[in-house]
């Protein structure tokens, strides 16, 4: 593939065919919108589709307009004129100009007020604004990439997004797939991560047992791979030893998947089976031992509706123990 993903960590089908459509759209001037659950990396991907566009060599300018007051944000984009407002003590140029034969990158574009909105749709139709307070029009070439983690259709039925800017911009919809949906990505990210903060703090490499990769992989991964980097940097502080187990993963994980249960706590009422109940049933000890052992996986099984972290749990023992049980007595 000749698409250079820039940095962008990843094999699974998901991320492949998503290179496939970003190699076709990264040489035209086309108007791309790209959606996905916050943390997934769009920036990330608005960077890798402008390295390998004709406009590599030139600005690549991102601005978050969910984080600009709106009164600022059309200052920012547009620019504007000496004395256009209070504190305007001289003439600056925006966004779109400083993006001038390169990208505009328009993060979160679903925060834009309904006027603005007007203002982003000429540029794209014209290729022309004036600055705030300005009355010459100025001529811009830029490629315009927006992204959003908002349901832009669904915004524009409730009349807060216009639709003639959302068919502009949707051109070429890229949706990034959510972190839970990339199968091994997981694990080849949490390992750059974690190689990556172990060498910042100069301490040796960490590896993940069995266990924690499986837990890794089950978790949902909500703040995506944000929250995995986060998670990986804490880990690097925190780890004691030379590998990863289940006691050094965040509360978070853990409390998802049922690991950080109290343990049933003994009762006085409890009675040990005797040696009379043993002959009552007509066992021997191993076979009366075997029966014990069974119900009370069968129990947590059923106590943990079969989830094994959590049945493991109950008992006591470790999930790869517990599975190498169900399999030899085929429960």
């Amino acid at each position: 593939m000749s698409f250079d993903p820039c940095g962008i960590l990843g094999k699974s089908p998901a991320l492949t065919q998503l290179f496939k459509i970003l190699e076709k759209v990264a040489p035209t001037d086309t108007t791309v919108l790209v959606t996905g659950e916050s943390g997934t990396g769009k920036e990330l991907l608005v960077r890798a589709l402008h390295k390998n566009s004709p406009r590599h060599k030139g600005p690549f300018v991102p601005v978050n307009c969910g984080a600009i007051p709106k009164e600022l944000l059309e200052s920012e984009l547009f620019g504007h004129e000496k004395g256009a407002f209070t504190h305007a003590i001289r003439s600056r140029p925006g966004c779109f100009e400083l993006a001038n034969g390169g990208t505009i990158f328009l993060d979160e574009i679903g925060e834009l007020d309904l006027s603005l909105q007007v203002k982003i749709l000429r540029v794209i139709q014209e290729k022309e604004f004036e600055r705030v307070g300005g009355t010459q029009t100025k001529k811009v070439d830029v490629r315009i990439v927006a992204a959003t983690n908002r349901n832009l259709e669904e915004e524009v039925k409730k009349g807060n997004f216009r639709e003639d800017l959302f068919y502009r911009l949707n051109v070429i919809p890229i949706e990034l797939p959510p972190l839970r949906e990339r199968g091994e990505d997981i694990l080849l990210l949490a390992n750059f991560f974690l190689e990556k903060f172990c060498t910042l703090k100069n301490r040796p490499p960490l590896s993940f047992s069995p266990e924690v990769k499986e837990l890794l992989l089950n978790y949902s991964w909500p703040g995506n791979v944000r929250e995995l980097e986060n998670f990986m940097e804490r880990i690097s502080i925190l780890c004691e030893n030379e590998r990863v187990e289940i006691e050094d993963l965040p509360e978070k994980i853990l409390k998802e998947q049922g690991l950080n249960q109290p343990k049933p706590q003994k009762t006085e009422a409890f009675t040990f089976p005797s040696l009379q109940d043993m002959l009552q049933l007509k066992m021997d000890l191993k076979t009366f031992l075997e029966t014990i052992e069974n119900k009370l996986i069968t129990e947590a099984l059923e106590e943990s509706k079969g989830v094994k972290n959590k049945a493991a749990n109950i008992l006591g023992i470790k999930r790869t123990t517990l599975i190498e049980k169900i399999k030899k007595k085929e429960l």
